[in-house]
């Protein structure tokens, strides 16, 4: 349960100028972006973000017109009530929308985590049931714990004009009552430490035969797999194991404000295929090179920065999942959307050679602060497209210089299609070589780094052996010698 939110200083008088000095705006809804944190019974408010006008140019909020309702309600005509007041009208399909989208541009640990509203104090008392159906639309983001559906507690904040003056409230998916909670405002932005991965993965999924279901069933399948594949996995931050009970990693990090690097120890991996129960007609192989982000308060702990790590790593594929098959089904007329509802079997036992599709790739910008907030690009996009969704989502204008927005995944995430036999008739290193050369920008440079790797691992067998053979002759001379 919330107890206390602590809101960033500089955004929240920023944001309370501009609605206070607004002349003209009878009310105003948005996004509240920040932490839930469970065991501290805290909650951090990083910004708040208004929500853009809909797809016809209307605003998400508008209070109604007690005149409006007499006159539509004319068989029960209603003398005026001078204490009756306007009730708001919320837009819960777009704001949840708008969510949605934020949503996907937020890194490691960093949530939509409430709604904020400008309107006066009876119009919001008059409408607790139209935003708590806002609450409960909001899209919530898989918890590292159990991948399920996270905290179910979200944050109000209500900017009242009339009286003027700020409250926050905490409530739950499952109740529409609201509880005020302690607030104060705080340096939020400038206390945060930022944990940075680089993680390169190869998930293999099989394709079995009868199977019905699409694409991107496998691709959520095997994701949600390789996320709980990840919680036990142990990682070292700036070259030190980080023990799962460990409450003294906090000490080693000295300096808050410089960025600490993240490794994860993968485990070996398992082959699928020998313990699959049922007949394999495909495989499909998502593999590339991720940059997850986290950012973590004073109050937390380390362990937590690694959850949201792996966290991040696992919507980070969802969201890049979601965004190509969102565009391939725009694409795509109703015809073939029924056609490719199931996964034809006899398709995939006669495919010959891999089918390879490229993943959206990450795109950092710089947000508040040291902070960073991302989007993703097809191969096709350049930076503008950035540039217009940080303006229509985040409320921001995007830095003019794109040399400052970062591209650090310099290996695109594929998805790579081969029937059964082709992964079976060549070996791990050959099938490595095809599923890293799926750019074709990167072919030629991805097999010269190979055959780099290659030629100095033989070499190092080579000096490993010859070492050996030195060691046993000089051990087995010093025996005779005795």
């Amino acid at each position: 349960m919330v107890k206390a939110v602590i809101g960033d200083e500089t955004r929240f008088k920023s944001i309370e100028d501009r609605l206070f000095n607004s002349s003209n705006l009878p009310c105003e809804v948005g996004l509240v972006i920040g932490k839930l944190n469970s065991s501290l019974d805290r909650a951090f408010i990083f910004d708040l973000i208004p929500t853009p006008p809909n797809d016809n140019s209307q605003p998400a909020s508008s209070l109604s017109s007690t005149k409006t309702d007499s006159i539509t309600n004319k068989k029960k005509p209603t003398k005026p009530n001078p204490n009756s007041s306007p009730s708001l009208l919320l837009d819960t399909d777009w704001i949840s929308e708008h969510a949605r989208q934020v949503s996907q541009m937020l890194l490691g640990g960093i949530n939509v985590i409430g709604v904020y509203l400008w309107s006066p104090e009876t119009s919001f008392n008059s409408s607790t049931t139209a935003i708590w159906q806002v609450i409960k639309a909001l899209p919530m983001k898989l918890s590292y714990d159990e991948f399920d559906l996270n905290d179910k507690e979200r944050i109000v904040v209500h900017f009242s004009y009339s009286p003027r003056k700020l409250s926050v409230r905490s409530c739950t998916i499952s109740s529409s009552s609201f509880r005020v909670c302690e607030f104060k405002f705080g340096k939020v932005l400038s206390s945060l430490r930022s944990f940075k991965c680089l993680y390169n993965f190869e998930v293999h999924m099989p394709i079995y035969r009868g199977f019905r279901g699409t694409l991107r069933d496998i691709l959520r399948d095997g994701i949600l797999r390789h996320g709980k594949e990840l919680r036990d996995v142990k990682a070292i931050i700036d070259g030190n194991l980080v023990r799962d009970d460990d409450n003294d990693g906090d000490d080693r990090l000295s300096v808050k404000d410089s960025l600490h690097n993240v490794e994860l120890l993968l485990p070996m991996g398992r082959d699928f295929v020998g313990e699959v129960k049922e007949e394999v007609i495909g495989i499909v192989v998502f593999s590339g090179f991720l940059c997850s982000y986290a950012y973590l308060s004073p109050k937390e702990s380390i362990l937590q920065a690694i959850r949201d790590i792996k966290g991040d790593i696992v919507m980070s594929l969802q969201s890049r999942l979601n965004i190509i098959c969102d565009e391939a089904e725009e694409v795509m007329g109703d015809g073939e959307k029924e056609e490719s509802v199931g996964i034809s079997s006899d398709r995939l036992h006669f495919l010959q050679k891999p089918t390879s599709l490229s993943f959206p790739r990450r795109v950092l910008v710089p947000w508040l602060g040291d902070m960073f907030i991302c989007d993703y690009l097809q191969p096709s996009e350049t930076f503008d497209v950035v540039k217009d969704h940080c303006k229509e989502l985040m409320s921001m204008e995007a830095p003019t210089d794109t040399s400052v927005m970062l591209e650090p995944e310099k290996e695109a995430i594929s998805l790579t299609m081969k029937s059964f036999w082709d992964v079976v008739a060549f070996s791990n290193s050959a099938f490595g070589s095809e599923s890293n050369s799926v750019v074709k920008s990167d072919r030629d440079f991805v097999q010269m780094e190979g055959s780099k790797i290659s030629a100095n691992s033989s070499s190092l067998t080579v000096i490993t052996a010859i070492a050996i053979l030195l060691l046993a002759i000089v051990i087995g001379f010093l025996f005779y010698r005795a």
